[in-house]
Parts: structure tokens; C-alpha cells; sequence
């Protein structure tokens, strides 16, 4: 059997499954520009360490694509959300998104689908290759390439499922959610197969997760892998995102633990990587990328980036396509004018508007997207120590993540004082910390909170309950129409 090129339909993708196969091996600048060859005979695909290397290499290109964590995705994530105002309507730039106007055939839908799942049949690709193929690198390198493989397959289906299928908060994930692939597929022989429910392809992401804790490195040889590569660290981190989504507080508490031991400030893990917050944001997050803080990311290079309506800092800052809502987050008192994250937003004059710095301006953009933060694991630690009842916790880790920017800022006491009150303040941390970096859109749906309506200048967004239709995205039009078993 030959392995070639040509795209196959799969799961409503476009699945160049040879696109898995680099043969040469990388330096860490290098490791996600693998070149395939033209054809590869599928018995020698994993006949050496280097084409091996140059598979894993592949899942993570896939999930660094210009249609998920690489760029647009995040930008589709946030602006659902009540904290930007479009200005020009236009559907190749996530306007549909904005505007909850998507549909089954959207580009933005076939994309964001299509790339989430080529870049799960990769992983599955590497964990049976490795299982039939014993012996070609070492038992320890192969666990560790299966643990990245299984970190990526769920990240990749915590997205999905989190964009095209009911919140688990609203009946414990018993809605449909994803047809749940996890056999590697190099034909379209397997494309009919039903949803599982949504409770179930989160087993499986925590299945996956716990896998990879416990057989990834717990650090790299440098800073740049420790940043780019899935260590035992982002596991645990992943972990408290997917466990706050199910609004399962205890096991938050448990797996932040790991990594944040400390019960006052600073907090800081000390197994494996030493992650901790850095004292200056805006320098880690425009142009010190590798710091401790950097759980995981996408990285670029001058020979490696995104441009154009692919690049984030081309959309929210570059083209000026999205300003800061005047009525969202940026009229906050919690973002005081001496905060900081000010930094990551650019001014205009002209017309008084405020715009997302945080990816920069101009072409190239090389500044690394983040995809976990420590900052991130300190809330969502914060969040569920609130709804247990542990206040003092709760507030030391919210001030460690806002005093970090803002020292001088005293928290209200009415703004900590009760349960609700402290996990508002904390969500609205949420939105200054993590401004620009996708997490808008679920931090609603995973409380089942009405996404508002935005009123702008010359375009306005109707607010979208719960129960509405478009609160979720529909489902791709290529699944539904190449798997007989699914329903939409």
C-alpha cells in the first residue's frame, strides 16, 4: 500500500494522510517545518527514528494550522463574545462568527473542522504506528511521542467539542457530541460512524490526559521545547481547563495542586518545569516567548509564520478589523489606567479606539500564540477554589494574576466578599488576562451565560441565549453529507 498526497474525504476533511511523513529530523527552530516527500511506501513510514520524529512533528503542524491554534481559531473564539465590535463585515475575517450568522457550509465551519480532525487522525496515526512497530526508537522515546500524540488528540477534541456541541453543564453531557475517531484512517472505508455523547468524548479527553502524564518528559533540554512541546506540566494544565468545564471543582483543585502547591503567593510548580508568572507581561507575551510562564505555544519563525487574514495581529491590529468595545471588558474598574496589560493595546487618535496589540502590527508576525498559560492554571485553580468555599485561596490567586500588572490595585471588599461576587471578579479577570487568546466564547457557554448583543457604529450582534439554535456551531456540512450515522 502506497500513502500519497492526494487528499482523501474523511470525517468531512480534506485528509492528506502522507502530509503525516517528514523523514528528517529537527533542530528546535525547525521542528514544525517538516518537508514530506512526494510518496512513501507505508511499510517504511515508521522504519526510522527520524521519519518517526518527523510524524509527531506533523501532528503538532496540524494543530498550528491558519484555521485552529496558528491563528483564526482564536479570533473566532473571542469575538463571540461581548469585548470586540467589528468594523467591516467581512465573513472571510470571522464577521459570521461575530455576528453568530454561521452555517453548515460556512468556509470558517468546514475549515475549523476539517483541520481539528486531520490533526486527530494524525495523532491516532502515530499511536498505532509506534504499537506496530516496536523497536525502531526506544520504549521510553515511544511513550513519550504516543503521550504528545494523546495531549494533542485531546486538546484538539476538547476544541470541538466545546464549539459544535451542547455545554456539558447543561444535562452532564449527555447531548451528542462528536463522532469519537480514534483508529488512524487512510481510506474513507470508516467514515460512517455516530456521535458519541458529549460526557463520553470527555472521558476520553481526560483518558487521553491522564495517558499523557504519565509518560511525557517532565522538562525539555531547553526553554523553547518546554514551551512548544507537551511535557507532563501541560498535561495537569490541560487537565484544570477540561475539569472546569465540567464544573467538577474538586478534581480543579486537585490536578492544579500539582503544579501550583503553595497555598499563599508566590505561587510557583515546583516538579518538572518550573512554571511561575513573570513580572512583566507585556514582555513575555510580545517578545520573551519562552519564559516559565509559557505552559505551551505556537511558535514562529521568519521562515515559518502566517500573513494576512491568517495572522491574528493582521486582523485585530494591522487591518483594524476589531476595536476594543467601549461597553465590554475595557470599561472595567477592574482594568484601572495604571494596569499594565494597557501595554498589549494600540490607541488610535484618529478615532478613539482601542485595539489588540498583543500580536503585534506588521507583517511579519512572529510573536508566539499562547495556547496555555500559568496565568491560566492560577484562575482556574481560582474559580474552583471560589466554589468550594475557599475564599482565602481564591483571593490570593486572583491578586497574584491582577497584582502582577496592577499592584497598587485593592480589590473592593464587596467585589470578594460572597461566592458570587468572587467568581464574578474572578471571570472578569479572565477577560483582561486572557483578552485575545480564545477563551471568550466558552467561559460563557460553559456556565450557560446568554452571549450579549454588541452595538456598534455601523454593525450590531442580537445577544444569544442558551437555548438559541446558533449558541453553538453547526455542525460541518462535508460530515454530514460523507457519514450516513450522524444527525445534525
Amino acid at each position: 500500500m502506497n500513502i500519497t498526497y492526494k487528499s482523501i474525504k474523511k470525517l468531512g476533511a480534506a485528509l492528506g494522510i502522507a502530509c503525516l511523513v517528514s523523514i528528517s529530523s529537527c533542530s528546535e527552530e525547525e521542528y514544525l517545518q517538516q518537508i514530506p516527500p512526494t510518496q512513501l511506501s507505508y511499510s517504511d513510514i515508521f522504519s526510522t527514528p527520524a521519519r518517526i520524529e518527523g510524524l509527531v512533528n506533523g501532528i503538532y503542524a496540524s494543530l498550528k494550522g491558519s484555521n485552529f491554534y496558528g491563528g483564526r481559531l482564536l479570533l473566532f473564539l473571542d469575538v463571540r463574545g461581548e469585548d470586540f465590535i467589528n468594523t467591516t463585515a467581512n465573513s472571510f475575517t470571522g464577521y459570521d462568527a461575530w455576528a453568530h450568522s454561521y452555517n453548515s457550509s460556512s468556509a470558517d465551519i468546514l475549515n475549523v473542522w476539517s483541520t481539528g480532525y486531520t490533526t486527530i487522525n494524525r495523532a491516532n496515526f502515530v499511536i498505532e504506528g509506534l504499537a506496530a512497530n516496536p523497536g525502531v526508537v526506544d520504549e521510553t522515546t515511544a511513550a513519550g511521542y504516543v503521550a504528545e500524540a494523546k495531549f494533542l488528540r485531546a486538546l484538539s477534541y476538547f476544541t470541538l467539542v466545546t464549539i459544535f456541541a451542547r455545554p456539558y453543564a447543561e444535562n452532564d453531557g449527555a447531548s451528542p457530541g462528536l463522532p469519537l475517531r480514534l483508529q488512524a484512517e487512510t481510506t474513507s472505508e470508516n467514515n460512517n460512524l455516530a456521535r458519541s455523547t458529549v460526557a463520553q468524548v470527555y472521558s476520553q479527553i481526560l483518558q487521553d490526559l491522564d495517558d499523557a502524564e504519565a509518560n511525557l518528559p517532565d522538562e525539555y533540554a531547553s526553554a523553547l521545547l518546554n514551551t512548544t512541546r507537551a511535557h507532563r506540566n501541560t498535561a495537569i494544565a490541560l487537565k484544570t481547563r477540561v475539569y472546569l468545564n465540567q464544573g467538577n471543582w474538586n478534581a480543579v483543585i486537585a490536578e492544579a495542586r500539582k503544579i501550583v502547591p503553595q497555598t499563599a503567593a508566590p505561587f510557583s510548580a515546583t516538579t518538572g518545569v518550573a512554571h511561575a508568572l513573570q513580572s512583566d507581561i507585556v514582555e513575555t507575551l510580545t517578545n520573551n516567548f519562552t519564559t516559565a510562564e509559557s505552559i505551551f505555544s505556537m511558535p514562529f519563525t521568519n521562515l515559518d509564520n502566517l500573513s494576512g487574514q491568517s495572522a491574528l495581529g493582521y486582523l485585530y491590529n494591522g487591518n483594524s478589523e476589531y476595536f476594543l468595545n467601549p461597553a465590554g471588558i475595557l470599561g472595567s474598574a477592574q482594568w484601572a489606567e495604571g494596569d499594565d496589560r494597557w501595554g498589549l493595546l494600540r490607541f488610535n487618535a484618529t478615532n478613539g479606539r482601542y485595539y489588540l496589540s498583543k500580536y503585534g502590527r506588521d507583517a511579519p508576525f512572529l510573536r508566539y500564540i499562547p495556547v496555555i498559560r500559568y496565568a491560566e492554571v492560577l484562575l482556574n485553580y481560582a474559580e474552583a477554589a471560589a466554589e468550594t468555599g475557599d475564599f482565602v485561596l481564591a483571593r490570593g490567586l486572583l491578586e497574584a494574576v491582577h497584582h502582577r500588572s496592577d499592584p497598587d490595585y485593592v480589590f473592593p471588599v464587596s467585589a470578594t466578599a460572597t461566592r458570587g461576587a468572587l467568581v464574578a471578579s474572578i471571570e472578569t479577570e479572565r477577560r483582561i488576562e486572557l483578552l485575545g487568546e480564545g477563551f471568550r466564547s466558552n467561559d460563557l457557554l460553559r456556565r450557560l451565560y446568554t452571549i450579549p448583543e454588541k452595538v456598534g457604529p455601523s454593525f450590531s450582534a442580537s445577544a444569544v441565549p442558551p437555548a438559541a439554535e446558533n449558541y453553538i456551531w453547526p455542525m460541518s456540512n462535508d460530515e454530514i453529507l460523507t457519514n450516513n450515522l450522524i444527525s445534525d
